[in-house]
């Protein structure tokens, strides 16, 4: 009951914040993640070990200022699931500003596989596409059951096909197989089923294959997309990329590196941006101990 009560409160607020200007609900987020930040936590613990693992050389000073800077980015965007989730499609367009790389009018020729990343407007882009064009999208289901309804829900809204990631490499391939772009992020640590560590800037990540492998079946295309958080509270901007040349290899771990590597170039570019709040070293090599 209390569940219930708590998702009817939260499903009430961001539909409210759908009706409020774009520029005010993003204060608030940033607003809310910057109170937030000042209460010591578990995910804030996780933040500053991420980035001194990822940043060694970087000053005490430097990785406070980007870790409380990315706090303030994560609850924004939140609180933004409001105009994103409740929306129209109309605002969804004012919102996100689209530059792509390759042809979005005909995806009926090569299977496409949209790889994307955790930064905090991926939510934004990936709405934003699926108001143009028909898409599928691998999800991890929540472990509040209401909660997954409701965000499932919303983010199909526009006619994307959610495909959830224990049944994510039938579906996706039967979905290639029939001329609808697939879209999904592999650069979290979801275990060491299907994965390979790879370094992140410079550290060993467990790392999924199943961008190479599900390329592999389908004879698709991957191509890279990220969204990232404009500045002055200016929206979103999706940029999608050139295919990428010559993937997949004959090795998984070959290609898992070329994407983290991608990954990387675009990290370093929007440190703020990044989804720090994640364990992305959960998991470690044998023999390692937990850095967290």
């Amino acid at each position: 009951m209390k569940s219930r009560i708590l998702i009817c409160l939260m499903t009430g607020l961001l539909r409210a914040f759908a009706f409020l200007p774009y520029s005010v609900v993003a204060r608030i987020g940033t607003g809310i993640g910057a109170l937030l930040y000042r209460i010591p936590s578990t995910r804030r613990g996780v933040v500053h070990t991420n980035l001194k693992l990822c940043f060694p050389d970087m000053s005490d000073e430097a990785r406070e200022r980007l870790a409380r800077a990315h706090f303030c980015h994560v609850i924004r965007s939140y609180v933004e699931r409001g105009p994103q989730w409740f929306g129209n499609a109309q605002a969804l367009a004012r919102l996100v500003e689209v530059e792509s790389a390759i042809d979005l009018s005909d995806m009926t020729g090569q299977p496409t596989i949209f790889v994307g990343f955790h930064f905090v407007g991926i939510e934004a882009g990936c709405m934003m596409y699926s108001t143009r064009h028909p898409v599928a999208s691998l999800y991890t289901p929540m472990s509040n059951l209401l909660f997954d309804a409701m965000a499932k829900r919303q983010r199909g809204r526009f006619g994307t096909e959610m495909i959830p990631r224990s049944d994510s490499v039938r579906r996706a391939l039967r979905t290639l197989r029939d001329g609808k772009p697939v879209m999904l992020a592999a650069d979290m640590d979801f275990g060491l089923r299907d994965s390979v560590f790879v370094p992140f800037f410079g550290v060993p990540a467990c790392t999924l294959t199943s961008v190479s492998r599900l390329a592999r079946a389908a004879n698709a295309r991957v191509v890279p997309f990220v969204t990232e958080v404009l500045p002055d509270y200016r929206g979103y901007k999706l940029s999608i990329f050139e295919a990428l040349g010559d993937f997949p290899s004959d090795d998984v771990t070959v290609d898992a590196r070329r994407i983290t590597a991608f990954l990387e170039t675009q990290v370093r570019r929007i440190p703020d941006q990044y989804y720090w709040v994640h364990k992305r070293f959960k998991n470690r090599p044998a023999g390692e101990a937990s850095v967290y």
